[in-house]
């Protein structure tokens, strides 16, 4: 099964564009994965088990670096686009 994701990181830092950077970096290095980005936020599609795998392990990997942030995540299965 297909999904679409849009989400967007909001740090409770100063400086809120490395921490956004960086996990937009780490989304982009999964080939198995469509990810776009816009100024408010990324789409993610793919499979769903891969989509939750990466999410799973980037959104804890965010975790561990910030003091405190916020993903602010919305899902969709069957998305039109591939």
């Amino acid at each position: 099964m297909k999904v679409a994701v849009d989400i967007s990181l909001y740090p409770f830092q100063e400086d809120l564009i490395p921490p956004i950077k960086d996990v937009i970096e780490r989304l982009n290095a999964h080939d198995n994965l469509y990810v776009d980005t816009n100024s408010m936020s990324t789409q993610i599609r793919g499979e769903y088990d891969d989509v939750m795998a990466v999410l799973t392990t980037e959104l804890k990997t965010t975790f561990e670096q910030l003091p405190k942030g916020v993903f602010v995540i919305k899902m969709l299965n069957n998305p039109i686009a591939d």
